[in-house]
């Protein structure tokens, strides 16, 4: 299904028009004769191709097994079925269409939702989850991007009982294990291919919590493999520490979700419930405000951030402190022990040793590097003075200590090499200074070659010996 094919009807089902398109499903707006509300109908076309053949009979197996299960849950916040339609060349499953927004529309941190809106979100989930496990079914692929909600907060949650989302059949796109896929949101026990029961899909809510609360997920990595490894083995971030306006007894709720023992979880979507009511009413609703994006953009705009996730440079604003200093301050004295640093916003500082000026930064430089480095002798090596008034971001030692894993690496290695490019520069500037280097008597570098000396025949073993 490569092209945009026009489809005016589908079965008995009037086809108004086209809704969404994935790699192996598109979906329609429909009507269908007697009924006054418009359904949605996900269109699956099977590929003849011998490619296909394993994919095309998954597909079915699914639509044949799994569509009756779906269609016999009715709850309010699940997508309701109506009708699944196989065919040999096709299937379609007809729902009920709602009006909505993902959920994977409020999982950055510039875009989170007020807490008490996310807590309402994610008990009408639990709710959800529990009522489908007492039908007999467990989701199996419970993320953002399968959960619907509108302005009034009403959830649905999609592709219920499917356990694979038929439109999305790219590595990139789907969350199930069936030997592709990205486990973002799976639980150990799903990554282990261990069996199953309800308790994955509150482990799979609790991510998703968590990453409505963060802006970020619990587990981050480079590679598959390596994120792969963090679900089963890492203690994930509490989100208090990553978004300081959720209160602890949220960072209680993630941690029994996100447990790797199965004891120790949540037993049922109940019981999640439960304990998220009781944070609900201790929630000041009116204590939101929007974030202020002013921040952010001033140190998207710094050569020092290059390189930086959005998510990692609210986690910098979080951590630090914004001041804002007048001109002829004393920032930093030479040989006092303390080891913080910080980064002019904007202004202009003038670095000295012993009363001589070594050189003047401006906006994007960091002060105060070498001591934070050198954590043995954390002393100041020069002193730091404003020339004009300064925005300054002040980072202490106490502070970072609070940054998640991947923001802390990314500074380590902005600061590493900001101190090797002044140390560069000083270099440089000594030799400016310095007498005539002597001349070697050959021009060209020494090379060295390397030779493997063959091998001597080992000694040989008497029989009954071991060497």
């Amino acid at each position: 299904m490569g092209k945009k094919d026009s489809v005016e009807a589908i079965g008995k089902y009037r086809v108004l028009r086209e809704l969404g398109r994935g790699a192996t499903a598109t979906v329609y707006l429909a009507e269908e004769p007697g009924r006054t509300e418009p359904v949605a109908i996900k269109l699956v076309r099977f590929e003849g191709s011998a490619d296909e053949a394993q994919w095309t009979r998954r597909l079915k197996k699914l639509f044949a097994t799994e569509g009756a299960m779906a269609k016999k849950l009715d709850h309010p916040n699940i997508i309701r079925i109506y009708d699944t339609v196989l065919e040999d060349d096709q299937a379609y499953i007809v729902m009920e269409h709602v009006s909505g927004r993902e959920l994977s529309n409020f999982c950055s941190f510039d875009k989170l939702l007020p807490l008490h809106r996310v807590v309402g979100i994610i008990f009408k989930c639990c709710l959800a989850l529990d009522y489908a496990f007492k039908q007999g079914v467990i989701h199996r692929d419970i993320k953002p991007a399968n959960i619907l909600v509108d302005d009034q907060d009403n959830v649905k949650i999609m592709d219920f009982g499917l356990a694979l989302n038929t439109a999305k059949k790219s590595e990139t796109d789907s969350t199930f294990i069936m030997g592709v896929g990205s486990p973002a949101y799976m639980s150990p026990e799903q990554i282990k291919g261990y069996p199953l029961n309800q308790k994955t899909d509150l482990y799979s809510l609790g991510v998703v919590l968590f990453h409505m609360l963060t802006g970020r997920l619990p587990f981050r990595a480079a590679s598959t493999a390596q994120l792969v490894y963090k679900i089963i083995n890492a203690d994930p971030p509490m989100p208090s520490q990553i978004n300081p306006n959720v209160p602890a007894s949220m960072d209680n709720i993630v941690r029994r979700a996100l447990e790797k023992d199965l004891y120790s979880r949540y037993r049922n979507g109940a019981e999640m419930a439960q304990d998220l009511s009781s944070v609900r009413f201790q929630v000041v609703d009116d204590n939101w405000v929007a974030l202020d994006t002013s921040r952010l953009e001033a140190l998207k705009t710094l050569e020092f951030f290059r390189g930086f996730e959005e998510l990692e440079l609210w986690e910098v604003l979080r951590i630090s402190t914004w001041r804002m200093i007048p001109a002829d301050t004393l920032l930093m004295r030479e040989g006092d022990e303390e080891s913080g640093f910080g980064i002019v916003i904007e202004g202009e500082v003038e670095v000295s040793v012993e009363d001589r000026v070594i050189c003047r930064l401006g906006t994007g430089e960091v002060v105060g590097e070498m001591a934070y480095l050198n954590q043995d002798a954390p002393r100041r090596s020069a002193s730091v003075v404003t020339l004009t008034p300064i925005a300054y971001l002040d980072i202490n030692n106490a502070a970072l200590a609070l940054a998640t894993e991947e923001c802390f690496q990314r500074i380590q290695k902005r600061l590493v090499a900001t101190a090797i490019r002044r140390l560069a520069a000083a270099d440089r500037s000594l030799a400016s200074h310095g007498e005539q280097a002597h001349k070697p008597v050959a021009a060209e570098k020494l090379e060295i070659e390397l030779a493997l000396e063959p091998m001597d025949t080992p000694p040989a073993v008497e029989p009954g010996k071991r060497g």
